[in-house]
Protein backbone atom coordinates (compact mmCIF):
# COMPACT_ATOMS: atom_id res chain seq x y z
CA UNK A 1 0.00 0.00 0.00
CA UNK A 2 1.54 3.30 -1.07
CA UNK A 3 2.20 5.39 1.83
CA UNK A 4 1.63 9.60 2.29
CA UNK A 5 1.04 10.31 -1.72
CA UNK A 6 -0.35 13.07 -2.72
CA UNK A 7 -1.72 12.22 -6.25
CA UNK A 8 -4.69 13.93 -8.77
CA UNK A 9 -8.15 12.47 -7.44
CA UNK A 10 -10.05 10.76 -10.43
CA UNK A 11 -13.37 11.70 -10.40
CA UNK A 12 -14.99 8.57 -8.60
CA UNK A 13 -12.36 8.60 -5.91
CA UNK A 14 -13.39 8.78 -2.14
CA UNK A 15 -11.84 10.13 0.60
CA UNK A 16 -12.44 8.85 4.09
CA UNK A 17 -11.31 11.92 6.57
CA UNK A 18 -9.62 12.01 9.80
CA UNK A 19 -9.57 7.84 9.48
CA UNK A 20 -8.05 5.79 11.83
CA UNK A 21 -6.70 2.74 9.85
CA UNK A 22 -5.91 -0.87 11.08
CA UNK A 23 -4.25 -2.77 8.78
CA UNK A 24 -5.89 -6.11 8.60
CA UNK A 25 -2.95 -7.90 8.18
CA UNK A 26 -0.31 -6.44 11.17
CA UNK A 27 -2.78 -4.76 12.74
CA UNK A 28 -1.09 -1.49 13.23
CA UNK A 29 -3.08 1.11 13.83
CA UNK A 30 -2.64 4.46 11.41
CA UNK A 31 -4.43 8.18 11.56
CA UNK A 32 -4.27 9.61 8.36
CA UNK A 33 -6.92 10.56 5.74
CA UNK A 34 -7.13 8.02 3.19
CA UNK A 35 -8.21 7.89 -0.67
CA UNK A 36 -10.02 5.21 -1.74
CA UNK A 37 -9.93 4.49 -5.51
CA UNK A 38 -12.78 3.06 -7.43
CA UNK A 39 -12.88 0.03 -9.47
CA UNK A 40 -11.98 -3.66 -9.12
CA UNK A 41 -8.47 -2.67 -8.90
CA UNK A 42 -8.71 0.53 -6.78
CA UNK A 43 -6.21 1.31 -4.61
CA UNK A 44 -5.94 2.82 -0.78
CA UNK A 45 -3.41 5.91 -0.23
CA UNK A 46 -2.46 7.50 2.67
CA UNK A 47 -3.19 11.62 1.94
CA UNK A 48 -1.87 15.00 4.09
CA UNK A 49 -4.54 16.68 3.17
CA UNK A 50 -7.89 16.65 0.90
CA UNK A 51 -8.26 18.90 -2.10
CA UNK A 52 -10.50 21.67 -1.18
CA UNK A 53 -12.74 20.98 -4.88
CA UNK A 54 -14.17 17.89 -3.66
CA UNK A 55 -17.53 17.01 -3.66
CA UNK A 56 -18.94 16.58 0.39
CA UNK A 57 -20.47 13.23 -1.12
CA UNK A 58 -16.78 12.01 -1.92
CA UNK A 59 -15.78 12.89 1.70
CA UNK A 60 -16.95 10.60 4.68
CA UNK A 61 -15.93 12.64 7.86
CA UNK A 62 -14.46 9.09 10.50
CA UNK A 63 -12.90 11.04 13.22
CA UNK A 64 -13.04 8.70 16.33
CA UNK A 65 -14.23 5.90 13.92
CA UNK A 66 -11.94 2.85 12.53
CA UNK A 67 -11.18 1.97 9.24
CA UNK A 68 -10.30 -1.54 8.25
CA UNK A 69 -10.87 -4.48 5.32
CA UNK A 70 -14.35 -6.03 4.99
CA UNK A 71 -15.27 -9.22 5.24
CA UNK A 72 -16.01 -12.27 3.35
CA UNK A 73 -18.04 -15.41 3.72
CA UNK A 74 -16.74 -18.77 2.35
CA UNK A 75 -19.38 -21.02 2.04
CA UNK A 76 -23.22 -18.91 1.41
CA UNK A 77 -26.23 -20.85 0.39
CA UNK A 78 -28.35 -17.52 -0.22
CA UNK A 79 -30.85 -20.08 -1.98
CA UNK A 80 -31.84 -20.93 1.79
CA UNK A 81 -32.62 -17.13 2.93
CA UNK A 82 -36.73 -17.27 2.95
CA UNK A 83 -36.92 -20.71 5.34
CA UNK A 84 -36.64 -18.35 8.10
CA UNK A 85 -39.72 -18.88 10.23
CA UNK A 86 -41.27 -21.12 7.50
CA UNK A 87 -43.45 -23.72 8.30
CA UNK A 88 -42.04 -27.26 9.97
CA UNK A 89 -42.22 -30.73 7.34
CA UNK A 90 -45.15 -32.61 7.52
CA UNK A 91 -42.38 -35.28 8.87
CA UNK A 92 -40.48 -34.41 11.48
CA UNK A 93 -36.94 -35.59 10.64
CA UNK A 94 -34.93 -37.44 12.74
CA UNK A 95 -31.27 -37.73 11.71
CA UNK A 96 -29.54 -35.19 8.46
CA UNK A 97 -30.33 -37.23 5.90
CA UNK A 98 -34.17 -36.55 6.54
CA UNK A 99 -33.23 -32.92 7.17
CA UNK A 100 -32.22 -32.96 3.64
CA UNK A 101 -35.13 -34.67 2.53
CA UNK A 102 -37.95 -33.24 4.52
CA UNK A 103 -36.53 -29.71 4.58
CA UNK A 104 -33.95 -28.65 2.11
CA UNK A 105 -34.30 -30.94 -0.78
CA UNK A 106 -38.43 -29.91 -0.60
CA UNK A 107 -37.11 -26.11 -0.31
CA UNK A 108 -34.95 -26.30 -3.17
CA UNK A 109 -36.98 -28.44 -5.24
CA UNK A 110 -39.49 -25.34 -5.46
CA UNK A 111 -37.70 -22.40 -6.27
CA UNK A 112 -37.97 -20.21 -9.44
CA UNK A 113 -36.28 -17.17 -10.90
CA UNK A 114 -38.20 -14.87 -9.26
CA UNK A 115 -38.00 -16.34 -5.62
CA UNK A 116 -34.28 -16.56 -6.42
CA UNK A 117 -33.47 -13.30 -7.43
CA UNK A 118 -35.62 -12.23 -3.70
CA UNK A 119 -33.54 -15.06 -2.10
CA UNK A 120 -30.49 -13.28 -3.49
CA UNK A 121 -30.99 -9.44 -2.75
CA UNK A 122 -31.92 -10.50 0.83
CA UNK A 123 -28.90 -12.07 1.36
CA UNK A 124 -26.71 -9.21 -0.52
CA UNK A 125 -28.12 -6.70 1.97
CA UNK A 126 -27.71 -8.29 4.79
CA UNK A 127 -24.18 -9.62 3.77
CA UNK A 128 -23.06 -5.98 2.98
CA UNK A 129 -24.71 -4.49 6.78
CA UNK A 130 -23.00 -6.88 8.29
CA UNK A 131 -19.58 -5.79 6.38
CA UNK A 132 -19.02 -8.60 3.76
CA UNK A 133 -18.50 -7.69 0.47
CA UNK A 134 -17.72 -10.95 -1.39
CA UNK A 135 -19.93 -14.24 -1.21
CA UNK A 136 -18.54 -17.63 -2.12
CA UNK A 137 -21.76 -19.05 -2.68
CA UNK A 138 -23.06 -22.89 -3.34
CA UNK A 139 -26.26 -23.04 -5.06
CA UNK A 140 -29.13 -25.52 -5.70
CA UNK A 141 -32.62 -25.44 -7.15
CA UNK A 142 -32.83 -28.54 -9.69
CA UNK A 143 -36.43 -27.34 -11.04
CA UNK A 144 -34.90 -24.08 -11.94
CA UNK A 145 -31.38 -24.79 -13.29
CA UNK A 146 -30.94 -22.28 -16.37
CA UNK A 147 -30.06 -19.14 -15.38
CA UNK A 148 -29.78 -19.23 -11.95
CA UNK A 149 -26.53 -18.47 -11.04
CA UNK A 150 -26.63 -15.27 -13.69
CA UNK A 151 -29.84 -14.07 -11.65
CA UNK A 152 -28.12 -14.38 -8.07
CA UNK A 153 -25.22 -12.82 -9.70
CA UNK A 154 -27.19 -10.00 -11.01
CA UNK A 155 -29.06 -9.32 -8.14
CA UNK A 156 -25.25 -9.60 -5.68
CA UNK A 157 -23.96 -6.98 -8.20
CA UNK A 158 -27.05 -4.48 -8.19
CA UNK A 159 -26.46 -3.54 -4.58
CA UNK A 160 -22.70 -4.19 -4.57
CA UNK A 161 -21.31 -7.67 -3.85
CA UNK A 162 -18.86 -9.59 -4.65
CA UNK A 163 -18.90 -13.35 -5.42
CA UNK A 164 -18.00 -16.40 -6.79
CA UNK A 165 -20.86 -18.90 -7.30
CA UNK A 166 -21.26 -22.11 -8.55
CA UNK A 167 -24.19 -24.54 -8.68
CA UNK A 168 -25.00 -27.68 -6.54
CA UNK A 169 -24.59 -30.74 -9.59
CA UNK A 170 -26.27 -33.79 -7.86
CA UNK A 171 -27.81 -36.99 -9.39
CA UNK A 172 -30.63 -37.11 -6.37
CA UNK A 173 -33.17 -35.77 -8.71
CA UNK A 174 -31.88 -38.00 -11.87
CA UNK A 175 -29.52 -37.54 -14.45
CA UNK A 176 -31.23 -34.93 -16.34
CA UNK A 177 -30.84 -32.70 -13.87
CA UNK A 178 -27.29 -33.61 -13.17
CA UNK A 179 -26.87 -32.60 -16.82
CA UNK A 180 -28.82 -29.78 -16.57
CA UNK A 181 -26.63 -28.79 -13.97
CA UNK A 182 -22.95 -28.99 -15.81
CA UNK A 183 -24.98 -27.31 -18.61
CA UNK A 184 -25.43 -24.74 -16.26
CA UNK A 185 -21.89 -24.54 -14.92
CA UNK A 186 -20.80 -24.48 -18.10
CA UNK A 187 -22.65 -21.40 -19.33
CA UNK A 188 -21.58 -19.33 -16.38
CA UNK A 189 -17.81 -20.33 -16.68
CA UNK A 190 -17.57 -19.06 -19.90
CA UNK A 191 -18.45 -15.73 -18.62
CA UNK A 192 -17.44 -15.22 -14.99
CA UNK A 193 -15.67 -16.41 -12.38
CA UNK A 194 -16.72 -19.27 -10.47
CA UNK A 195 -16.48 -22.92 -9.19
CA UNK A 196 -17.78 -26.40 -10.09
CA UNK A 197 -20.33 -27.32 -7.74
CA UNK A 198 -21.48 -30.38 -6.17
CA UNK A 199 -23.44 -31.48 -3.44
CA UNK A 200 -21.67 -34.43 -1.47
CA UNK A 201 -20.12 -37.58 -2.33
CA UNK A 202 -23.60 -39.76 -1.49
CA UNK A 203 -25.75 -37.75 -4.04
CA UNK A 204 -23.16 -37.83 -6.92
CA UNK A 205 -21.92 -40.90 -8.86
CA UNK A 206 -18.45 -41.50 -10.40
CA UNK A 207 -19.57 -40.44 -13.84
CA UNK A 208 -20.55 -37.44 -12.21
CA UNK A 209 -17.25 -36.71 -10.33
CA UNK A 210 -15.59 -37.68 -13.61
CA UNK A 211 -16.98 -35.19 -15.77
CA UNK A 212 -17.05 -32.22 -12.64
CA UNK A 213 -13.24 -33.21 -12.51
CA UNK A 214 -12.90 -32.58 -16.55
CA UNK A 215 -14.60 -29.14 -15.94
CA UNK A 216 -12.45 -28.14 -13.46
CA UNK A 217 -9.46 -28.27 -15.74
CA UNK A 218 -11.21 -26.90 -18.64
CA UNK A 219 -12.06 -23.76 -16.93
CA UNK A 220 -8.79 -23.65 -14.59
CA UNK A 221 -11.34 -23.81 -11.66
CA UNK A 222 -11.84 -25.61 -8.28
CA UNK A 223 -14.11 -27.86 -6.97
CA UNK A 224 -16.97 -26.68 -3.74
CA UNK A 225 -18.44 -29.28 -1.94
CA UNK A 226 -19.50 -30.74 1.03
CA UNK A 227 -17.16 -33.00 2.77
CA UNK A 228 -18.00 -35.57 5.26
CA UNK A 229 -20.36 -32.96 7.27
CA UNK A 230 -22.44 -36.12 8.73
CA UNK A 231 -21.47 -39.63 9.31
CA UNK A 232 -24.20 -40.65 6.64
CA UNK A 233 -21.26 -39.47 4.11
CA UNK A 234 -19.07 -41.41 4.52
CA UNK A 235 -21.02 -44.29 5.73
CA UNK A 236 -22.74 -44.66 2.16
CA UNK A 237 -19.31 -43.99 0.64
CA UNK A 238 -17.97 -47.31 2.46
CA UNK A 239 -20.93 -49.44 1.63
CA UNK A 240 -20.80 -48.27 -2.02
CA UNK A 241 -17.55 -47.22 -3.04
CA UNK A 242 -15.19 -49.13 -0.28
CA UNK A 243 -13.32 -46.52 0.63
CA UNK A 244 -13.80 -42.95 2.38
CA UNK A 245 -15.22 -39.80 1.19
CA UNK A 246 -11.88 -37.08 0.65
CA UNK A 247 -9.83 -40.92 -0.93
CA UNK A 248 -12.60 -41.04 -3.12
CA UNK A 249 -12.74 -37.03 -4.05
CA UNK A 250 -9.01 -37.28 -4.50
CA UNK A 251 -9.27 -40.41 -6.45
CA UNK A 252 -10.92 -37.60 -9.08
CA UNK A 253 -7.88 -35.19 -8.43
CA UNK A 254 -10.73 -32.51 -7.00
CA UNK A 255 -8.94 -32.15 -3.29
CA UNK A 256 -4.88 -31.08 -4.74
CA UNK A 257 -6.54 -27.80 -6.16
CA UNK A 258 -5.84 -24.95 -4.86
CA UNK A 259 -9.42 -23.46 -6.14
CA UNK A 260 -11.41 -26.66 -4.23
CA UNK A 261 -13.33 -25.86 -1.68
CA UNK A 262 -14.35 -28.94 0.77
CA UNK A 263 -17.21 -27.63 3.34
CA UNK A 264 -17.59 -28.70 6.71
CA UNK A 265 -15.03 -31.83 7.01
CA UNK A 266 -16.11 -32.94 10.27
CA UNK A 267 -16.23 -36.88 10.16
CA UNK A 268 -12.42 -37.18 8.97
CA UNK A 269 -10.23 -40.28 9.83
CA UNK A 270 -6.33 -39.71 10.17
CA UNK A 271 -5.96 -40.98 5.94
CA UNK A 272 -8.31 -38.24 5.01
CA UNK A 273 -7.00 -35.56 7.32
CA UNK A 274 -3.40 -35.89 6.26
CA UNK A 275 -4.42 -35.91 2.33
CA UNK A 276 -6.25 -32.53 3.13
CA UNK A 277 -2.92 -31.30 4.97
CA UNK A 278 -0.92 -32.19 2.09
CA UNK A 279 -3.18 -31.08 -0.89
CA UNK A 280 -4.18 -27.05 -1.70
CA UNK A 281 -7.18 -27.52 -0.93
CA UNK A 282 -9.40 -24.91 1.12
CA UNK A 283 -12.13 -26.03 4.43
CA UNK A 284 -14.78 -24.21 4.90
CA UNK A 285 -15.75 -24.12 8.77
CA UNK A 286 -19.66 -23.56 9.59
CA UNK A 287 -20.20 -24.00 13.18
CA UNK A 288 -23.28 -22.48 13.46
CA UNK A 289 -24.93 -24.63 11.10
CA UNK A 290 -23.12 -27.64 12.19
CA UNK A 291 -24.35 -26.92 15.99
CA UNK A 292 -27.48 -26.46 13.87
CA UNK A 293 -28.42 -29.54 12.79
CA UNK A 294 -26.36 -31.59 15.58
CA UNK A 295 -23.76 -33.51 12.94
CA UNK A 296 -20.89 -33.24 15.30
CA UNK A 297 -18.23 -30.35 15.79
CA UNK A 298 -15.28 -29.35 13.81
CA UNK A 299 -11.82 -29.85 14.59
CA UNK A 300 -8.81 -28.81 12.86
CA UNK A 301 -6.15 -31.39 14.20
CA UNK A 302 -3.92 -32.58 11.51
CA UNK A 303 -5.96 -30.35 9.07
CA UNK A 304 -3.40 -27.92 7.95
CA UNK A 305 -3.45 -24.18 8.30
CA UNK A 306 -5.92 -24.01 4.71
CA UNK A 307 -8.82 -23.34 6.79
CA UNK A 308 -11.45 -20.48 6.34
CA UNK A 309 -15.28 -19.37 7.89
CA UNK A 310 -19.22 -19.73 6.23
CA UNK A 311 -21.91 -19.41 7.51
CA UNK A 312 -23.92 -22.19 5.21
CA UNK A 313 -26.50 -20.10 5.05
CA UNK A 314 -27.58 -19.68 8.55
CA UNK A 315 -27.01 -16.13 8.73
CA UNK A 316 -24.52 -13.55 6.74
CA UNK A 317 -22.94 -12.35 9.62
CA UNK A 318 -19.70 -12.97 9.89
CA UNK A 319 -18.67 -11.41 12.75
CA UNK A 320 -20.72 -13.59 14.60
CA UNK A 321 -19.30 -16.45 12.69
CA UNK A 322 -16.15 -15.79 14.14
CA UNK A 323 -17.36 -15.68 17.84
CA UNK A 324 -19.49 -18.64 17.71
CA UNK A 325 -16.18 -20.78 16.16
CA UNK A 326 -13.91 -19.82 19.00
CA UNK A 327 -16.28 -20.08 22.00
CA UNK A 328 -17.55 -23.60 21.37
CA UNK A 329 -13.56 -24.12 19.81
CA UNK A 330 -12.37 -23.94 23.17
CA UNK A 331 -14.14 -27.03 23.60
CA UNK A 332 -13.71 -29.34 20.51
CA UNK A 333 -10.84 -27.70 18.91
CA UNK A 334 -7.37 -26.06 19.20
CA UNK A 335 -8.32 -23.09 18.45
CA UNK A 336 -7.59 -19.47 19.95
CA UNK A 337 -8.70 -16.04 19.24
CA UNK A 338 -6.02 -15.17 17.05
CA UNK A 339 -6.36 -18.34 15.27
CA UNK A 340 -10.15 -17.31 15.23
CA UNK A 341 -9.26 -13.90 13.82
CA UNK A 342 -7.22 -16.18 11.13
CA UNK A 343 -9.84 -18.26 9.72
CA UNK A 344 -12.11 -15.34 9.54
CA UNK A 345 -9.28 -13.60 7.11
CA UNK A 346 -7.99 -16.15 5.23
CA UNK A 347 -10.66 -16.17 2.92
CA UNK A 348 -8.94 -13.05 0.98
CA UNK A 349 -5.50 -15.21 0.97
CA UNK A 350 -7.84 -17.95 -0.69
CA UNK A 351 -9.19 -14.67 -3.67
CA UNK A 352 -5.97 -12.89 -3.97
CA UNK A 353 -3.79 -16.47 -4.30
CA UNK A 354 -6.17 -17.92 -6.80
CA UNK A 355 -6.59 -14.68 -8.47
CA UNK A 356 -10.35 -14.31 -8.15
CA UNK A 357 -11.37 -10.42 -8.90
CA UNK A 358 -13.55 -8.82 -6.30
CA UNK A 359 -11.69 -8.42 -2.90
CA UNK A 360 -8.72 -5.87 -3.61
CA UNK A 361 -7.70 -3.71 -1.04
CA UNK A 362 -10.59 -0.71 -2.09
CA UNK A 363 -13.34 -3.36 0.05
CA UNK A 364 -13.52 -1.19 3.44
CA UNK A 365 -15.61 -1.48 6.25
CA UNK A 366 -16.43 1.83 8.80
CA UNK A 367 -16.63 1.03 12.41
CA UNK A 368 -18.28 3.52 14.55
CA UNK A 369 -16.99 1.28 17.86
CA UNK A 370 -17.09 3.04 21.47
CA UNK A 371 -14.98 1.35 23.46
CA UNK A 372 -15.02 0.99 27.02
CA UNK A 373 -11.28 -0.15 27.11
CA UNK A 374 -8.06 0.96 25.50
CA UNK A 375 -8.30 -0.16 21.53
CA UNK A 376 -5.05 -0.56 19.91
CA UNK A 377 -2.98 -3.23 17.46
CA UNK A 378 -1.43 -5.06 21.30
CA UNK A 379 -5.38 -6.13 22.19
CA UNK A 380 -7.55 -5.88 18.68
CA UNK A 381 -8.30 -9.46 18.90
CA UNK A 382 -9.50 -9.24 22.46
CA UNK A 383 -12.16 -6.50 21.18
CA UNK A 384 -12.34 -8.73 17.94
CA UNK A 385 -13.43 -12.12 19.69
CA UNK A 386 -15.62 -10.00 22.73
CA UNK A 387 -16.39 -6.53 21.51
CA UNK A 388 -16.60 -6.24 17.70
CA UNK A 389 -20.27 -6.77 15.90
CA UNK A 390 -22.09 -5.90 13.00
CA UNK A 391 -23.96 -3.05 14.92
CA UNK A 392 -20.83 -1.27 14.59
CA UNK A 393 -20.88 -0.99 11.23
CA UNK A 394 -21.89 2.52 9.65
CA UNK A 395 -20.26 2.41 6.16
CA UNK A 396 -19.41 -0.80 3.90
CA UNK A 397 -17.54 0.23 0.36
CA UNK A 398 -17.13 -1.91 -2.33
CA UNK A 399 -15.11 -1.78 -4.76
CA UNK A 400 -14.13 1.80 -4.11
CA UNK A 401 -18.38 3.02 -4.06
CA UNK A 402 -20.02 3.62 -0.68
CA UNK A 403 -22.85 0.40 -0.71
CA UNK A 404 -23.99 1.03 2.70
CA UNK A 405 -24.03 4.39 4.64
CA UNK A 406 -25.20 5.22 7.53
CA UNK A 407 -26.23 1.51 8.08
CA UNK A 408 -28.31 1.97 5.12
CA UNK A 409 -27.69 0.37 1.12
CA UNK A 410 -27.13 2.57 -1.30
CA UNK A 411 -28.89 1.53 -4.46
CA UNK A 412 -31.53 -0.29 -3.57
CA UNK A 413 -34.51 0.49 -1.18
CA UNK A 414 -34.28 -1.99 1.72
CA UNK A 415 -38.04 -1.98 2.13
CA UNK A 416 -38.32 -3.05 -1.47
CA UNK A 417 -36.27 -6.17 -0.69
CA UNK A 418 -38.18 -7.32 2.26
CA UNK A 419 -41.46 -6.71 0.82
CA UNK A 420 -40.22 -8.30 -2.57
CA UNK A 421 -38.67 -11.28 -0.18
CA UNK A 422 -42.14 -11.66 2.27
CA UNK A 423 -43.77 -11.81 -1.41
CA UNK A 424 -41.81 -14.68 -2.52
CA UNK A 425 -41.57 -16.21 0.68
CA UNK A 426 -45.49 -16.89 1.14
CA UNK A 427 -44.91 -18.81 -2.83
CA UNK A 428 -42.16 -20.91 -1.64
CA UNK A 429 -44.24 -21.82 1.69
CA UNK A 430 -47.31 -22.83 -0.41
CA UNK A 431 -45.50 -24.71 -3.05
CA UNK A 432 -43.89 -26.44 -0.64
CA UNK A 433 -47.37 -27.45 1.08
CA UNK A 434 -48.50 -28.71 -1.93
Amino acid sequence: MSQHKVIKPCIMSLYLKNATYIDWETLEFKKSHILVESGVKGRLYFVDSIPLKTHADQVIDCEGKYVTKSFGNAHHHSYSALARGMPPPDLQPENFYEILKYIWWNLDKNLDLDILEASALFTAAESLKSGSTFIIDHHSSPFAIDGSLETIAGAFEFVGLSHLLCYEISDRDGMQTSLEGFSQTEQYLKEAQGLVGLHASFTVSDHTLKRAALLTEKYNTGVHVHVAEDLYDQKHCEINHKQRVVERLNHYNLVNNPRSILAHCIHLDDKEQKIIKNSAAWIAQNTESNLNNGVGHFNSDGLGTNIMFGTDGMNSDMLRSAQFSYFTGKEFDSITPDESYRRFRNIHYYLESNKFRGDGENNLVVLDYNHPTEFQANNFINHFTYGLTSNHIQYVISKGEVVVRDRKLVFMNEDDILLYAREMAKKLWIKMKT
